[in-house]
């Protein structure tokens, strides 16, 4: 059995991970007569920006499914604060903020409705939470990231504390998952960083890994004029490298969730490494064209993964130790 390997940028990661699995629960009261109004608005949030997701969390049980896509609006509309700011986003996140960590939020605001909902019953820690609130809170600052392990920062304050949150929605038996959900969540975001360059140099964002952008000889000038060359290929060959690596280093992790969530949480793994294979599809040009999958071809991997935890002997006891992470 190989030791586990490390990547430096994982342990401080992994550290708040811990640390935040430790705070007390966010506490609210049961509210009478909205909520089902409330998750039903949730339920048109995710139908409308996330078919992959929208068809990850259909395998879960209704209980959970709509705990889980409450939580998939409240950080959607978290997002939109800063992305799609309508005023002050700054002013707007702390509002919102506010709202989101206090014990009873306002019946006018049925996303929080829901998650207040979700979050009691499913005992959510709050320092996820306000992990989460302090990542969405980075992109009012536009400073660049220069090395991976700031943007894996990034990635978990965004990403992996919702895969961490989701974690109490679905059910462990370990508190060993939570190394696993750091990498999905890293894994996850970084996919939609290689989608989005595009779309993110043109709202002034630009959150790829400056050495790692000079290592490879590609300048700003190069992203702002969205030309795919040699040196643009083999830069998102190692990105693409790096994410699937994170995907099977993080996979390992499903045999200490309930049985019930692990065919969901495959299949959103699953859908989004194929979208790093609609990038590769597409020649590597994310300025021009959008990675994404079809409907066929969403089903299918949904049904690839629900046949992966079932088949059997799919899943056995945790191994002494997972497999090697790669560093880079």
């Amino acid at each position: 059995m190989r030791e586990e390997t490390w990547a430096e940028w994982e342990r401080p990661l992994v550290g708040w991970a811990y640390e935040a699995a430790r705070s007390e629960a966010l506490e609210s009261s049961p509210r009478v007569g909205d909520v089902d109004r409330a998750y039903a608005v949730c339920e048109g949030i995710i139908r409308r920006y996330s078919r992959s997701f929208a068809l990850a969390s259909s395998l879960l049980p209704a209980e959970k499914r709509r705990a889980v896509r409450a939580l998939y609006a409240f950080c959607r509309v978290t997002d939109d604060l800063v992305d799609a700011p309508r005023t002050d986003p700054a002013v707007a996140l702390a509002r919102w903020r506010a709202l989101a960590l206090s014990p009873q939020p306002p019946a006018d605001e049925p996303v929080l409705v829901a998650w207040a909902d979700a979050r009691r019953r499913y005992r959510i820690p709050r320092g996820y939470v306000e992990q989460f609130l302090d990542g969405v809170a980075r992109d009012l600052d536009l400073r660049p990231y220069e090395t991976f392990a700031e943007l894996a920062a990034y990635c978990y304050g965004v990403a992996s504390t919702v895969g961490l949150m989701s974690m109490f929605i679905i059910g462990y038996t370990d508190r060993s998952a939570l190394l696993y959900a750091v990498r999905l969540g890293v894994a996850l975001q970084l996919t939609n960083i290689l989608r989005d360059v595009g779309e993110d140099w043109r709202a002034g964002r630009l959150y790829l890994p400056r050495e790692e952008l000079r290592a490879f000889g590609i300048s700003e000038e190069q992203i702002a004029e969205g030309r795919v060359d040699a040196r643009w290929r083999a830069f998102m060959r190692f990105q693409i490298t790096r994410a699937r690596r994170l995907y099977a280093a993080a996979l390992p992790g499903l045999r200490w969730l309930s049985p019930e969530g692990r065919v969901a949480i495959r299949a959103a793994a699953e859908l989004y490494q194929g979208i790093l294979g609609a990038i590769e599809r597409n020649g590597y040009d994310v300025f021009t064209r959008r990675a994404a999958l079809g409907p066929v071809a969403r089903l299918w991997i949904a049904l690839r993964a629900w046949w992966a935890e079932r088949r059997p002997g799919a899943q056995g006891a945790p191994s002494a130790s997972p497999p090697a992470m790669d560093a880079s």
